[in-house]
């Protein structure tokens, strides 16, 4: 688990899950989980079992998905999903209200790139969909990256800073409806 963050409605506690590495290109996915109420000390898995119910190929006991919590969503293979937090500012529009705001840092050790970018997860009735948001840090063609997002932060003003490991930068992302409606 590496980052965390409560949901400003429902009062769950969701965090971030990297997946675990030299078990294939494809996967284990990284995920995205909830703590409800009532499952507080739930088994999530790790060591023995990942993502959706795949058992662990080398760290083995019977029935390693029995019981397990499972994500609610995946969040793509070595994405390396780091900082969540849940938007609960005015400044971007209402359906960002709520919604939460992921950042992956990025594959280190597959064959083609994925993740460095920042990407929503909508959540309802405890599974979440995720969505691209911030993008434009891999180029897919050329299989090079340009950043790796690793944190958010939300100002007063309701704009959210990404901090970015690989530039030594922070971005500050913003909302203008009047120029919205112009454009």
């Amino acid at each position: 688990s590496v980052g965390f963050d409560w949901h400003p409605v429902t009062k769950e506690l969701w965090f971030t899950d990297n997946g675990r590495d030299w078990a294939g290109e494809a996967g284990p996915e990284d995920e995205l989980n909830r703590i409800a109420k009532g499952q507080e000390g739930a088994n999530y898995g790790f060591p023995y079992c990942h993502a959706n119910g795949i058992p662990d190929p080398d760290v083995k006991r019977p029935n390693p998905c029995a019981g397990v919590v499972m994500p609610a969503a995946l969040t793509g293979p070595h994405t390396a999903v780091l900082g969540i937090i849940f938007y609960t500012g005015n400044m971007f529009p209402k359906t960002y209200q709520n919604v939460g705001f992921i950042a992956r840092r990025g594959s280190w050790n597959r064959t083609e790139k994925t993740g460095y970018d920042v990407v929503l997860a909508r959540t309802s009735n405890g599974k979440a969909k995720i969505e691209p948001f911030m993008t434009g840090l891999l180029d897919q063609k050329k299989n090079e990256f340009y950043g790796r997002p690793t944190y958010l932060l939300q100002m007063r003003d309701g704009s959210l800073l990404v901090s970015d490991e690989w530039n030594g930068a922070i971005y500050r992302i913003s909302y203008d409806a009047q120029k919205a409606r112009t454009n």
